[in-house]
């Protein structure tokens, strides 16, 4: 069950189309229920309408909530591609604080570095996305490697700026690939889902079928399947509309040619 949620959300479009007819045939079904020709006591339909305003409020304040959820971790998402870039940056030109082959070589690898990164951003396919992360792997080591070694030879406090450049530069994509794991819990997905239903059934339940035509009773199920849509759209980083784009590791890729 919780693989095939994870499945829906990471999907937006197919989201939208599942929660869709899912909150639609709820309606229905509570429509149903009615009995013909019965109409609800004034007494009856004021507690009626007081329990489908109170399941609607909590529903649009759990919408409200998980919707700053994922705007959260979107604005995080940014924040680190730009802390990334920042990161690589300034290590590229403490390099030059390191003897001169070794410079050159931890600016080489900061180059094949910088590219690995720009793709983990722009990459979808979760086969390229493993060579892309291995390959990550690989370049991190090598870079630990060619700052260790002089550190270790002449232990100076020009050697550790360089040092702790490139523990930033490690930690930055540590924090990032973090970023990107951290999405809106299966769980709230569960609950706003499960309250979506409940009050499209009551709406269902409380119309007037003899006087809602469908445009009317299709508005809700639409109106709450955008709204889901929208939220998993800015949740799911590799899927959807909405993406982080590395627009500041391009720059930066773009200032090192030449150097």
């Amino acid at each position: 069950m919780l693989d095939g949620m994870n499945f829906v959300r990471a999907s937006p479009i197919l989201l939208f189309f599942v929660s869709l007819v899912v909150l639609w045939l709820a309606e229905r079904i509570g429509s149903a229920f009615r009995k013909p020709g019965r109409n609800l006591d004034e007494d009856a339909r004021h507690d009626l309408d007081l329990i489908v305003n109170s399941t609607l409020t909590l529903l649009g304040l759990i919408i409200g909530f998980s919707f700053s959820m994922a705007i959260s971790r979107y604005d995080q998402r940014k924040g680190l591609e730009e802390g990334e870039a920042n990161a690589i940056g300034t290590e590229f030109v403490r390099a030059d604080l390191l003897p001169a082959a070794d410079g050159t070589r931890v600016r080489s690898l900061l180059r094949d570095y910088l590219a690995q990164r720009v793709l983990f951003y722009e990459t979808r396919d979760k086969q390229a996305l493993r060579q892309v992360n291995d390959e990550t792997a690989r370049l991190q080591n090598e870079l630990w490697s060619a700052v260790r070694q002089p550190a270790v030879t002449q232990p100076t406090a020009m050697m550790g700026l360089a040092v702790s450049g490139m523990n930033d530069v490690l930690n930055a994509q540590g924090y990032t690939q973090a970023a990107w794991w951290n999405r809106i819990p299966v769980g709230a997905w569960c609950l706003m889902a499960g309250i979506a239903i409940c009050a499209c059934l009551l709406v269902g339940y409380s119309a007037r079928l003899s006087q809602t035509g469908f445009v009317q009773f299709f508005v809700m199920p639409l109106v709450l399947s955008i709204a889901f849509a929208f939220i998993a759209d800015i949740d799911s980083p590799r899927s959807g509309l909405i993406e982080v784009r590395p627009q500041n590791l391009i720059s930066l890729v773009q200032s090192l040619k030449g150097q």
